[in-house]
């Protein structure tokens, strides 16, 4: 069969890599895709927004199967709108129809849902222009630290913890009257500061029944120690230790099984993955973010310990039988170092020479933002984050320890890294 994802990033490298191996693959088309995807299959020059581009090239490549990467394309509706043309209706979206993205696309959508299906998640208001100053109010009668987030989507960075109130109320007049995020942030949800341990569990659905993915634990901030601005994340590690069976059979009962279970109460159907980002408070796992696709960098610490066809498994998706299927995990560790540009989250250069892949052992390297430089093999950097690097190990320390070292051996102007990933947790 053929199959076109659709992104340019580490996750969609990893997918790209993973769905390579299957024996029912026939072609597989990249759109954009990057340096690396090449290596798998063709890239293509596509808008992720021009749906009509997508369509015609799946009707003129035969395509079997579209499998969507970000989140951008499926909250703008991509999956409807191959649903609501007759030439591509019959061509599986992996991935869910705009009022399932709206998990994701709107936080006030996704706390509501929560509030009406009973899923812990910390207690929050919606705020706007016609309610600023009680917005304001707000903030000003309650306890710090404040947690501001951006209603709408806003590339990974409209959330922002304020330790101070006048920090918060300058932060919240900067989103609404400035349009900081521009119209993501044009509703602003405060919510509960909880203190706990971050993670994140995959699961995949084909809108009657689920399969829980390997869980992961990614990491933010840029600075080690988790300091400075949020970034897209400068790694991971998968599993996470205490992610154990009590832990997540409270994670299923609680908060898996509610969600799935509110998706078919609200008739919003839904095919693909979904996102838990989930934060352990003394144990009990509290809701703070859905995302209606694989996270990265997750993904590239995730889709390696994965021994399943993907393309089996994707298949069992689009046609109703994925309880017929269980995901066989590799219990080694897996663990993703991320290198990214200097200057990174904020300004950063971009086509810089990037050298010494050739040189690393026993990693997989996965491309994020790289563009090939003409037919030469070479290539250079297009976006913040450029190379993530991950290794497999009988421990996390084994793991990250051999990530570390081969992402000392790439080498680009700038280069950044994070060496203290999975600091954390046991390793």
């Amino acid at each position: 069969m053929n199959i076109l994802i659709l992104g340019s990033g580490g996750r969609e490298h990893a997918l790209a890599w993973k769905l390579a191996q299957s024996p029912r693959l026939e072609k597989l088309y990249i759109a954009p895709g990057n340096a690396g995807t090449l290596r798998h299959g063709t890239n293509i020059p596509l808008s992720l927004s021009d749906f009509a581009s997508i369509g015609r090239f799946a009707i003129e490549n035969n395509i079997s199967m579209v499998v969507v990467g970000p989140e951008d394309p499926l909250v703008g509706g991509i999956h409807d709108f191959f649903l609501s043309h007759s030439e591509l209706s019959s061509i599986p979206v992996i991935g869910p129809a705009r009022q399932g993205a709206m998990l994701e696309g709107s936080k006030e959508f996704a706390k509501g849902f929560m509030a009406r299906h009973a899923i812990p998640t910390a207690a929050y208001r919606v705020f706007h222009n016609g309610n600023l100053q009680e917005g304001i109010g707000f903030i000003n009668n309650s306890k710090p630290p404040y947690v501001l987030k951006a209603d709408g989507l806003a590339a990974g960075k409209g959330v922002v913890i304020c330790p101070t109130a006048r920090e918060a109320v300058t932060e919240l007049r900067q989103m609404i009257e400035d349009a900081k995020f521009g119209t993501a942030s044009s509703h602003v949800v405060i919510e509960e500061f909880l203190q706990g341990i971050e993670l994140s569990v995959f699961v995949l659905t084909d809108g009657i029944s689920y399969r829980i993915l390997p869980e992961a634990k990614d990491y933010k901030k840029i600075g080690e120690g988790d300091t400075g601005p949020n970034t897209g994340g400068m790694g991971s590690v998968s599993p996470v230790p205490f992610a154990d069976s009590t832990f997540m059979k409270k994670v299923e009962e609680r908060i898996i099984r509610p969600t799935m279970e509110g998706l078919k109460k609200e008739k919003i159907p839904y095919k693909g993955f979904v996102f838990f980002g989930l934060i352990s408070v003394k144990g009990d796992p509290f809701v703070i973010e859905y995302n209606c696709r694989l996270g990265d960098p997750e993904t590239e610490s995730v889709i390696p310990r994965i021994k399943n066809d993907l393309v089996e498994l994707l298949e069992a998706v689009a046609e109703n039988r994925l309880d017929t299927i269980e995901i066989i995990t590799d219990p080694d560790y897996a663990a993703t170092v991320m290198l990214v540009s200097g200057g990174y989250p904020g300004d950063y250069k971009k086509g810089i020479a990037i050298t010494g892949e050739e040189e690393t052992h026993g990693s997989l390297i996965f491309h994020a933002g790289t563009k090939p430089e003409g037919g030469s093999g070479k290539y250079s950097s297009s976006g913040g984050r450029v190379i993530a690097v991950t290794s497999r190990g009988k421990t996390m320390r084994e793991a990250v320890e051999k990530s570390l070292e081969n992402a000392d051996k790439i080498e680009f102007e700038g280069k950044y890294f994070r060496g203290d990933i999975g600091f954390d947790i046991e390793i």
